[in-house]
């Protein structure tokens, strides 16, 4: 192992098997630049390059590697080398110098590094891009008929909605999860080829990775590995804004991290900022493991303080004798937006997962001069993180005290049946399941087959309206009022041509 002033780091003797390699975290990293060694070895049997040499160029970030010929005679051969290369349409991952005897290489290896790299330099800038956090998605599939894409596009989604720039999504497919790297180490390689060659610093799994999981990725990668459920609990981080939503996001931020608290590893350290680092932030890496469960207790307490303010406020409403109705749907379904046409509110609405945390309430006047409240929620996503579902479970319990729920779906998501699933799966979850419901097929407009949104409504006992196009909601308000006029306390919903 050279270093790029031609010191020899080590002098590493293998066996008939191979050679290992030992640590090199003393030596400069980053997830886009190079290690600053080259690997010149040995191969027995007059080998070219092999598939693991170039897995450890690209896990090592190798300069160069190199393997020499040994002849049965014991006099060297040719050498065979390879470089990583930048970004390209060809899709190349590496390149090879041509075979020459030791004699004859005649390389200026100084100058010809600097230019790779500022080769790599060049292609990076030229994506221009202000985020400070690139990342990679990735998924492995092992279902041959799942939907991977729909997966990915919603977690790009979730990564745009913490601030992500997204450079790429990979998918794999195999019969099994690795249990240490999740992907293969072949298809670990090739990432962090491409990380290198687009500049990437941040690779995002759509799984729930385990401890020792994200240790290995990061020990092997050296770049911030982060999981589904870390990427929707900064979301929460940054989008809660009252103290209950606070303390909620702290409370599942400290129950995901506490089992990642057993062996600190560079993982855990180079969470410096970004995904990860917000709520409780950095400092709480350091504290032990008992603290961590003396904080979690102290917040559960004040969740039970909040929530019984909450049961004394919902008592005074119940006194009014006003119905309540319920927004529910899956995030970014424009639930929000909904509540702002129909009560002429001002919540605050983003084309963005999770815009609203905070629940909002506020009244609806009907035609006939009666009232209700209606109440926003937290948007619910599929494989909602059981630490984040706990948390906010004090908040969700209030749908129980509706009398009606408005289940908001954006009928021109195509994934939107599977959304459908999500939603009544936690209010089975909840056991709310039986409750009236209006089902209300959101963004109408984003529909050109109109024949077949009349279809789905029939389907679904659905009532499709714009939220931004008041015209549409005459029909919906309507079947809203005959929901709370009581008849839909005995379960009954509005007939379709209501």
């Amino acid at each position: 192992m050279i270093s790029r002033r031609g010191e020899i780091i080590f002098v590493i003797v293998g066996d008939h098997q191979g050679i290992v390699i030992p640590s090199l975290e003393g030596f400069r990293s980053s997830s886009v630049r190079f290690k600053g060694l080259r690997l010149i070895h040995t191969h027995l049997h007059g080998e070219k390059l092999t598939d693991d040499d170039l897995t450890d160029l690209a896990l090592l970030r190798l300069d160069l590697i190199s393997a020499v010929e040994a002849k049965a005679d014991g006099l060297p051969g040719l050498v065979h080398s390879a470089h990583l290369v930048p970004e390209n349409t060809d899709g190349k991952y590496w390149d090879f110098l041509p075979p020459v005897r030791p004699s004859e290489l005649e390389i200026n290896f100084t100058s010809f590094i600097a230019a790779l790299e500022g080769e790599f330099t060049g292609k990076q800038k030229s994506r221009k891009v202000e985020a400070t956090e690139r990342g990679i998605l990735i998924r492995v599939e092992t279902n041959p008929t799942g939907d991977a894409h729909l997966s990915l596009e919603e977690l790009k989604e979730l990564a745009r909605s913490s601030g992500v720039a997204v450079f790429d999504t990979i998918t794999q497919y195999r019969n099994a999860l690795d249990p240490r790297y999740v992907l293969g180490k072949g298809k670990l390689a090739d990432v962090l080829i491409r990380a290198m060659q687009m500049g990437a610093n941040l690779l995002i799994f759509d799984h729930e990775l385990t401890p020792g999981q994200v240790r290995s990725l990061a020990d092997f990668t050296e770049m911030k590995i982060v999981d589904r459920t870390q990427v929707i609990l900064d979301i929460f981080a940054q989008r809660a804004h009252s103290r209950e939503g606070k303390i909620q996001v702290e409370l599942a931020q400290l129950k995901y991290l506490l089992p990642r608290l057993a062996v600190k590893h560079t993982a855990m350290s180079r969470l410096t900022g970004g995904i990860g680092a917000r709520g409780p932030g950095e400092t709480k890496l350091e504290i032990n493991r008992r603290r961590v469960r003396d904080r979690i207790k102290l917040l559960e307490e004040d969740l039970l303080e909040i929530e019984k303010a909450r049961g004394q406020r919902r008592v005074k409403r119940e006194k009014a004798g006003l119905p309540v109705i319920s927004i529910v749907g899956y995030t970014n379904a424009g639930k929000s937006t909904l509540l702002n046409s129909l009560t002429q509110s001002r919540v605050f609405t983003e084309d963005r997962l999770f815009a609203t945390l905070d629940p909002k309430s506020s009244r609806l006047r009907f035609p006939r001069d009666t009232e209700a409240v209606i109440t926003d929620t937290v948007g619910f996503i599929r494989d909602l993180p059981p630490d984040l579902f706990a948390a906010f479970r004090a908040t969700l319990d209030e749908l129980h005290e509706a009398h009606v729920l408005m289940h908001v779906v954006d009928v021109g998501n195509p994934d939107f049946e599977n959304h459908i699933a999500a939603v009544d799966k936690i209010l089975a979850d909840l056991e709310i399941k039986d409750k009236p419901t209006l089902m209300v097929f959101n963004k109408e407009d984003r529909v050109a087959d109109k024949p077949l949104l009349a279809t789905l409504c029939r389907r679904f006992n659905a009532v499709a309206v714009s939220a931004l196009d008041k015209n549409t909601l005459p029909r919906l308000i309507k079947r809203l009022e005959y929901l709370v006029k009581g008849l839909g306390k005995q379960g009954k919903t509005p007939p379709q041509g209501l």
